[in-house]
């Protein structure tokens, strides 16, 4: 909270003019406006008038943020900014009422004001309001920023994001694009007859995924819970149930390091078909990102970061042995080598010795093959060590049928032929225990969930996306914090 004895000079203004206003029995804080039109449609409905012309017999009532002003003796033009756009306003304070008049004088930049007037071309061609009542609807203390190009300091924007949403109508519509991304997942499985679900954020065992979770503590039933890394578990249950088609787009957390992609809260939509395998998916998943690619941009193909990316399907194939090959140029079935290329390859030190056959040949492909992968691409057939929850291959057991889509060099999404063999899950959650000694994202043993599989759950194909991961291609957004409204930060204590 703001020490008003220790303002800075503009701040020191702005409060007093606050005080001029009550002192003058005008409210700074009323309670509602009549607004009757946005931005938007003043725009788009009047934008052919021609310069000079009026439209007298219009009144429009518009509430926004004052923006701009320019101050011309009795006449001013200023702009102000709703949730649609900007509009140039012009007015006379002399035809204004004592109580306008008075309001009109004690502005500032930053305010929000309620306006009501006609509508009407400049001589320069600008649509613009002609006020002929002014009122404000708030009063502000804080000085927006000096700049209306986007703020600059990358700190302040993540930081304090109503001011980069205020100063920044890019930044503001790429909010807007990711609403309408998950409206359109939503639409596109909703058609297919699969229903929305919710899982619990908080949970007795955590599972799902190889992450590190977060820890809490419940007072009343004195037990230890985690945040949710996947709802993954809790779907399958459903599955078991008795329902063939589930979603969910909710929040995953995972205690784990920031980075360009990573965030350590994140939206993930996950959903389970029953008597579908990973074939199926895979097509599936092809049709779903390219779809909401389409719907979205008008287009199959994007530009992110002033490449193409093209998501007309069907996408590239390329099995994680295959991949090893061709770019790491190595035998994946030969473990020194395997060794060798990590040892020489790796941005940090990796523990081999602690590394199993299967997990040596997923960091290989990792370093070798990843950054290749900027064109849509299906990366499947997965080493079995890895992945404790998907069925084996079919013709190899070596491997699981698992994929992962990549795009932009991202991975963007996960599916299994889901493992329904009770006896067999077990046995692969046992190994998993087992390691939780050196590898602290390995599995828990999870009984509530053996009891569903147990129970029965039909063939299955799984499938997670990565929400922000896709918005950041469909809005060419360089980093996962520029698509999150209030991404993890640091507290920084006020010296």
């Amino acid at each position: 909270m703001s020490d008003q004895f220790n303002d800075n000079p503009i701040k020191a203004e702005k409060r007093k003019k606050l005080h001029a206003l009550r002192e003058k029995g005008i409210n700074p804080f009323p309670y509602s406006f009549d607004q009757n039109v946005h931005v938007e449609k003043l725009i788009a409905e009047y934008s052919g008038l021609a310069a000079g012309e009026k439209k007298l017999d219009t009144n429009f009532r518009v509430a926004g943020r004052l923006m701009t002003l320019r101050m011309m003796g009795k006449a001013s033009f200023f702009n102000v900014q709703d949730v649609t756009g900007s509009l140039q306003c012009y007015v006379k304070t002399e035809e204004l009422a004592e109580q306008d008049k008075i309001s009109f004088d004690l502005i500032d930049l930053g305010d929000i004001v309620g306006l009501e007037g006609y509508i009407f071309k400049s001589q320069k061609g600008e649509l613009s309001l002609y006020v002929k009542k002014f009122q404000i609807l708030t009063k502000t203390l804080e000085p927006l920023p000096e700049k209306f190009h986007g703020i600059q300091d990358i700190e302040i924007k993540y930081r304090h994001r109503h001011l980069d949403l205020i100063s920044d109508m890019d930044s503001r519509k790429v909010f807007v694009t990711r609403g309408k991304i998950i409206k359109e997942i939503k639409k596109f499985l909703d058609n297919r007859g699969f229903m929305e679900v919710e899982t619990p954020v908080l949970q007795p065992l955590y599972g799902g995924a190889a992450a590190h979770p977060f820890t809490t503590h419940h007072r009343a039933l004195d037990m230890k819970l985690y945040m949710k890394i996947s709802p993954e578990l809790y779907l399958k249950r459903l599955i078991v149930g008795g329902f063939e088609k589930v979603y969910e787009v909710g929040k995953n957390f995972r205690n784990e390091g920031i980075d360009r992609s990573h965030n350590p809260e994140f939206t993930m939509l996950e959903y389970y078909e029953a008597y579908t395998d990973y074939n199926y998916q895979m097509k599936q998943f092809e049709d779903l990102v390219s779809t909401v690619c389409k719907e979205i941009t008008g287009s199959y193909k994007v530009i992110y970061q002033d490449k193409e990316v093209d998501f007309t399907p069907p996408w590239r194939r390329l099995t994680v042995m295959d991949g090893i090959k061709e770019y790491a140029k190595i035998n994946p079935e030969d473990a020194a080598a395997l060794d060798k290329y990590i040892k020489e390859n790796a941005d940090k030190p990796v523990k081999l010795e602690h590394l199993s056959t299967g997990e040596k040949q997923m960091k290989v492909f990792e370093i070798a093959a990843e950054p290749h992968l900027w064109q849509p691409t299906i990366v499947m057939d997965h080493p079995v060590e890895i992945s404790p929850l998907t069925k084996i291959h079919r013709s190899n057991n070596q491997l699981v049928e698992r994929f992962e889509p990549f795009a932009a060099c991202m991975e963007i999404g996960n599916s299994y032929s889901e493992l329904n063999d009770p006896e067999e899950q077990r046995a692969r959650l046992k190994e998993q225990e087992s390691k939780r000694g050196v590898d602290e994202e390995a599995h828990p043993m999870d009984e509530d969930f053996l009891h569903a599989i147990e129970t029965g759950m039909p063939p299955t194909g799984g499938v997670g996306i990565g929400i922000e991961r896709v918005v950041m291609i469909l809005t060419d957004r360089p980093s996962i914090r520029d698509i999150i409204f209030f991404p993890t930060m640091k507290i920084v204590h006020p010296k």
